[in-house]
């Protein structure tokens, strides 16, 4: 898993409530077990119009928008059903970072274990968030893990609350294989004993 410590990138505004995870990545894509390759579907029955072609209007395809880091969204983001593949749609696309007022708890999990940053804050600063969002390619946010920061274009600053757990798996990328192989010496030692213990086994 990659490490998330500092992103500056462009936030895409997306005010929907709601955002389930089938509108994320439609069940018709859940086929594969790979990780990568599901960005191309990513929103896909907001982002393309019923002939297969790109909807002008939705925000990812607008031109300041494609290469967006960032998502700015509306509340209770991520509901619905507990697909692993939207935060890995989400991912293959290149959004490292979501903010809203709030997440679905399962897809709130399925992020940090994916390399992907969710940020709860409160309305008035998702507002905020939100109006520097829309101001297109100049729409750049900083997005600071270890200071616990996000700054504006303007160079406003807001601070947000992460576990401190799930913060040094981010800082680290360590998802939970990662965690394991963090105790290898000890397991190994483990192992070690208990061959020598009971050689019968």
């Amino acid at each position: 898993m990659d490490k998330f410590t500092t992103l500056t990138g462009v936030a895409a505004p997306m005010p929907l409530v709601n955002i389930d995870t089938d509108m994320i990545i439609p069940k018709q894509f859940l086929k594969t077990i790979k990780r990568t390759g599901l960005g191309k579907n990513l929103f896909d029955e907001m982002r393309y119009l019923d002939d297969g072609s790109e909807n002008p209007d939705f925000v990812l395809n607008k031109p300041a928008y494609r290469d967006a880091q960032i998502i700015v969204a509306g509340d209770n983001f991520g509901c619905g059903s507990s697909r692993e593949h939207a935060p890995w749609a989400l991912l293959d696309f290149g959004i490292r970072c979501v903010i809203s007022t709030s997440f679905a708890d399962i897809f709130f999990n399925n992020c940090f274990k994916n390399g992907i940053l969710p940020i709860v804050l409160p309305q008035e600063e998702v507002d905020k968030l939100m109006d520097d969002a829309e101001r297109g390619s100049n729409a750049v946010l900083t997005v600071d893990l270890g200071a616990q920061t996000i700054q504006g274009p303007d160079g406003g600053t807001i601070h947000f609350d992460v576990d401190p757990f799930r913060k040094h798996c981010l800082l680290n990328g360590l998802d939970d294989i990662g965690l394991s192989m963090e105790k290898a010496p000890a397991i190994e030692a483990f192992e070690t004993k208990a061959a020598q213990a009971r050689p019968w086994v």
